[in-house]
């Protein structure tokens, strides 16, 4: 039976993929802030205790990601898939008007916690037997395109794309796989405000068409469950009517 972390696993997308990848037969380790969004999670999800765990983690923190590593390798004896879900943004102003603690913040969560999980994973996954794992980063359409006033947000996300690049370069030689999932408008509770009109490019509001979350969650498991030597490298996943492709 495969084992996987998710980051970032008591809300939304997170929430969303560690249901899946339970309900097809992964043992997972939902890690977040909070133990009580995580517990409940676990709870909806309507599987054993034997198969999921909620692990309260500061992906800022390396000895809190090192300590939530620590407890998989101890439970499960080992990891096969880390789903970098974890993330934050900054309040919608002007570059100009972002504070260095509203910067850092996310890229303390967007970028560093990755950093900081991806470094645990390839040390438990190349010391285990049979070798080698998978991990999956969330990067964003901002990955490749910032919507207005979210610098410190797509600043991070573009580096997740150099970071998941180096990943898989450096992973190769332990059987490491490393992938990139870029999410569209995906309905969670982050992404209600697009129903209600967000900044376009030009200066104006619209309201954005959303997909279901459950795309997102098949998505991710379809590549968690690729043999080692086959990899998604990009996988860009969006509500068809965006305003992504063509500029709007």
């Amino acid at each position: 039976m495969k084992t996987a972390i998710v980051t970032g696993a008591g809300s939304g997308i997170g929430r969303a993929a560690a249901t899946a990848l339970l309900r097809n037969g992964y043992r997972v380790a939902l890690a977040g802030r909070r133990r009580e969004p995580l517990a409940q999670a676990i709870a909806a999800a309507g599987v054993g205790a034997d198969l999921a765990i909620a692990v309260p983690t500061d992906v800022t923190s390396p000895e809190s990601v090192a300590a939530l590593f620590a407890e998989v390798a101890a439970r499960f004896g080992r990891l096969d898939v880390l789903f970098n879900n974890a993330g934050v943004s900054a309040p919608a102003v002007d570059l100009e008007d972002v504070s260095f603690e509203q910067w850092k913040a996310v890229v303390d969560v967007n970028l560093t916690g990755v950093f900081l999980c991806t470094q645990q994973a390839i040390k438990l996954m190349k010391a285990q037997s049979p070798r080698g794992g998978r991990i999956i980063n969330n990067g964003s359409i901002s990955a490749h395109a910032p919507r207005p006033f979210s610098a410190p947000y797509t600043a991070t996300k573009h580096a997740i794309s150099g970071l998941t690049k180096s990943t898989s370069l450096d992973g190769r030689k332990h059987d490491i796989a490393c992938s990139q999932i870029d999410i569209g408008n995906a309905a969670t509770e982050m992404a209600a405000k697009m129903a209600k009109g967000v900044p376009q490019a030009n200066g104006e509001i619209a309201i954005e068409p959303l997909m279901d979350v459950a795309h997102v969650a098949s998505a991710i498991v379809y590549m968690a469950g690729l043999p080692l030597d086959a990899n998604v490298q990009f996988m860009t996943i969006m509500a068809t009517k965006m305003p992504f492709v063509g500029r709007g």
